[in-house]
């Protein structure tokens, strides 16, 4: 069976809503997915999983990552994760100038540690809509289909 792991930080819950869409439609894939809020996780826990996923929103002015994920940016780049799949996705605000900047930052991350880009980052305006929850649930299966292929 394929697995997954989840690492999610959330302010307004928009993120965490994402979160639960692209667990939803895992499972629907037959995936098995753990979920971890970012202050719990440590990201040598995506040795165990075929699928490491993070999502995240993006903070202030500045587009810095949020405070509570920085930890696990940073020790994330102390692995090795050649060969996994790895996808990133969060939610923003397209009144900033650096839209979703965090999402655009971890996936820079994995790519420098070796890791797979299963699906193109899904970047969502606010709270995700009926288009949003699409591009999600397609999100997930072109990362299952990722996995799959290789």
């Amino acid at each position: 069976m394929t697995t997954a792991m989840i690492v999610f930080a959330s302010l307004t819950g928009n993120t965490e809503e994402c979160t639960a869409i692209i667990e939803k439609a895992l499972e629907e894939l037959d995936v098995d997915v753990e979920v971890v809020d970012c202050m719990q996780a440590d990201p040598e826990d995506f040795l165990a999983v075929d699928i490491c996923l993070v999502g995240t929103y993006t903070y202030g002015n500045d587009a810095n990552l949020p405070d509570e994920i920085v930890d696990f940016y940073e020790e994330l780049a102390e692995i090795d994760l050649t060969g996994k799949v790895f996808g990133t996705y969060g939610s923003g605000d397209t009144f900033y100038e650096k839209f979703c900047q965090s999402v655009d930052d971890f996936t820079d991350q994995f790519k420098q540690i070796g890791a797979i880009e299963g699906a193109q980052s899904v970047k969502v305006d606010l709270d995700p809509n009926e288009e949003d929850t699409l591009n999600l649930e397609a999100f997930a299966k072109a990362l299952v289909d990722k996995v799959a292929s290789l």
